[in-house]
C-alpha cells in the first residue's frame, strides 16, 4: 500500500509525534485523556465486557486506553500511524508489565488481512483528524466479528463544541496545544450515526463526556454537545 492510498493527515501525525515523549506525562497536554481514560474503560465494560476478550484499539497513540484494556484482562492489539507514539507505548510496557501487540499499520490495511478477528474494536479521539472518517469505520466494522462490538469518541460540531472544545480547551483554560482540532472535522452522532448504519453497526448507546473547570472533573452524561462515545454492534 502506498501513502497515497493510506487515510492520513500527515500534518496530524506530525502534531502527535512531537508530543509523543509526554503521552504518559500526567500533568501533560495528555492529562484530558488520563482522566477520561476510566470512563472510556468503563463505558466498554458496560455493554461489551473485557476480560478474556479480543480486542483492537485503533490509532492507539501512546497506548493509554490499550493498557486501561489490557489491566481489565483484554487480549489488546493496538494500532497507529505514528510510530514515535507507538515507540512510547512499547517503552511504557516495561514499566507496566503489561502485554499489548502494537502495530504500525492503516486500519484499512488490517481489515483486508484480518476481517472478523476482534471481540470489540476501539476507535476513540481519532475520527475528527483523519481525512475520510468514513473509511475508518467502514475498517472497524470488517474487523469485529459478527455480533461483536464497536466503539467511537468524538467532537461533536456545533458552536457550543467550537467554544469549550477549542477556545476554551486550547486558548483559554490551555488544555491541549493550539491547533489540537480542526471544527470543521468534527462530526455530528447524526453523521455517526448515518456512517456506522450504512456499515451494518447499529447504534445501541450515546453517551456525553462532561468536563468541569471548576472540580477539574470529568463525567459522563446525557449532554453530548461537545464530546461524545457510541457503543455499537455489528449484525451478527
Amino acid at each position: 500500500m502506498t501513502d497515497t492510498h493510506i487515510n492520513v493527515d500527515q500534518a496530524e501525525i506530525e502534531k502527535f509525534s512531537a508530543l509523543a515523549h509526554k503521552w504518559w506525562d500526567k500533568s501533560s497536554e495528555f492529562k484530558p485523556l488520563h482522566e477520561i481514560n476510566p470512563l472510556r474503560v468503563g463505558f466498554i465494560e458496560q455493554y461489551a465486557g473485557i476480560k478474556g476478550l479480543t480486542m483492537l484499539d485503533v490509532g492507539c497513540g501512546g497506548g493509554i486506553l490499550s493498557e486501561g484494556l489490557a489491566e481489565r484482562g483484554a487480549i489488546v492489539t493496538g494500532i497507529d500511524l505514528a510510530e514515535k507514539s507507538l515507540k512510547v507505548a512499547k517503552l511504557h510496557l516495561f514499566e507496566s508489565g503489561l502485554s499489548v501487540n502494537y502495530q504500525n499499520i492503516p486500519v484499512e490495511q488490517l481489515a483486508a488481512e484480518q476481517a472478523e478477528s476482534f471481540d470489540v474494536v476501539t476507535c476513540m479521539e481519532m475520527l475528527e483528524h483523519v481525512p475520510s472518517p468514513a473509511s475508518i469505520i467502514e475498517a472497524c466494522a470488517r474487523l469485529v466479528k459478527p455480533g461483536g462490538w464497536v466503539f467511537f469518541s468524538t467532537l461533536n460540531r456545533n458552536p457550543k463544541s467550537y467554544l469549550l472544545a477549542v477556545l476554551g480547551a486550547e486558548y483559554v483554560l490551555n488544555m491541549l496545544p493550539r491547533g489540537t482540532h480542526e471544527y470543521k472535522k468534527f462530526i455530528k452522532p447524526s453523521e455517526l450515526a448515518r456512517m456506522t448504519r450504512a456499515v451494518g453497526l447499529n447504534t445501541v448507546a450515546i453517551t456525553g463526556m462532561t468536563y468541569n473547570p471548576i472540580t477539574d472533573i470529568y463525567k459522563l452524561s446525557d449532554d453530548t454537545d461537545v464530546n461524545y462515545i457510541v457503543a455499537t454492534q455489528k449484525n451478527a
